[in-house]
C-alpha cells in the first residue's frame, strides 16, 4: 500500500521514522464474547495475496488467476481512500469471486490528528466515537452494495502516527473502537491495516482490547512472506486465523501479458462472503 494513500515518498517517510486452503473457523475471541447471537461463519484463506491501488480489470484478474497469489485486497470505500475504482462493482466481485479469487475489504476511514500527511478526513479526540460509527456504517453500506455479505470481515486502513503521542493515540483507539464496534452490530468482522512499528502496534499493545479489532493485517517491509516467525507481538495473540503481514510493496509483475503494481501479503485471515 505504498502510496495508495500517502504519497510514495510520505509513505517511506512515514515507515523510517515510525521506526492456499479454505476454511471456516470459529471467529476470534475479542468478538466472539460480545457477538450478535447468530453469525455466519467465518470464510477463512490462507496463502499469498496482493493488494494494488485501484482493483484491476475482469480480464486482468482471470490473467492473474493462477498464480502465487489466490487473494486480492480491494478498497472499498472512505474519503481517504487514494484511487477511483471504475472496475470495483458488484458484477465484478460475483465475476472475480466465481473465477476462484478471494477478496478482502479495505476501508480508508479517518486518520489520527497527528498524522503528519493530508487527507481529506481526520478525526479528533471529540470527534473520534462518531466518525467511527458513521465510518463503519458507510463501510457496511458499501461493503453490502458490492455483494459482500454479512459475516465478512471489514479491514479499517490506519497510516503510520506517532503512538507516543498519548492524547492522539487515546483519540485513535477510540475511533477504531468505535469502527469496530458499529461493524459487529451490523454482523461484519472487524480488521485493522497498520505498521508493524507504529498503528498496528497500537492495537496488538493496548493493555484494553474491548472492541479492538480480531484480525490484524501488519506492515512490516522485511519480504518475508510468513505470518509466524516475523511477529512482532506476543504470540498468544491474533491467533486462529487473524493474521495477515505485508511484507513487500511495489512489486511490479506481469502476468498473462497485464502488469500490475502490487504490494505483496501472507494471509491467514478471513476473507470476504460473496454472495
Amino acid at each position: 500500500m505504498s502510496k495508495h494513500r500517502l504519497s510514495k515518498k510520505s509513505r517511506y517517510i512515514a515507515w523510517a521514522t515510525a521506526g492456499v486452503a479454505v476454511v471456516t473457523g470459529a471467529g476470534f475471541a475479542a468478538q466472539a464474547a460480545t457477538a450478535a447471537p447468530v453469525w455466519p461463519a467465518q470464510k477463512t484463506y490462507t496463502g499469498g495475496a496482493f493488494d494494488t491501488c485501484a482493483a484491476p480489470s475482469l480480464n486482468a484478474m482471470k490473467a492473474w488467476k493462477p498464480g502465487p497469489y489466490g487473494a486480492a485486497a480491494v478498497y472499498i470505500g472512505g474519503k481517504n481512500r487514494g484511487c477511483a475504482q471504475p472496475n470495483l462493482t458488484a458484477p465484478w466481485v460475483k465475476s472475480v469471486n466465481a473465477s476462484g479469487w478471494k477478496l478482502i475489504p479495505l476501508y480508508v476511514g479517518a486518520q489520527p490528528p497527528c498524522q503528519k500527511s493530508a487527507n481529506p478526513e481526520r478525526l479528533t479526540s471529540s470527534t473520534a466515537a462518531s466518525l467511527g460509527a458513521s465510518n463503519a456504517k458507510d463501510a457496511v453500506a458499501k461493503a453490502s452494495a458490492l455483494g459482500m455479505k454479512a459475516g465478512s470481515p471489514i479491514y479499517l486502513n490506519m497510516e503510520s502516527y506517532d503512538i507516543t503521542d498519548k492524547a492522539c493515540n487515546d483519540a485513535t483507539l477510540a475511533y477504531v473502537r468505535s469502527f469496530t464496534k458499529t461493524l459487529r452490530n451490523a454482523t461484519y468482522r472487524g480488521g485493522f491495516y497498520g505498521f508493524s512499528s507504529s498503528s498496528a502496534k497500537a492495537i496488538a499493545t493496548a493493555p484494553n482490547k474491548t472492541d479492538l479489532p480480531g484480525n490484524l493485517w501488519y506492515a512490516l517491509w522485511d519480504q518475508k512472506n510468513t505470518t509466524t516467525t516475523d511477529w512482532p507481538w506476543n504470540p498468544a495473540q491474533f491467533t486462529n486465523h487473524s493474521r495477515g503481514h505485508q511484507y513487500m510493496v511495489n512489486s511490479k509483475e506481469t502476468r498473462g501479458g497485464y502488469t500490475i503494481t502490487v504490494d505483496r501479503n501472507a494471509w491467514d485471515a478471513p476473507v470476504a462472503i460473496i454472495g
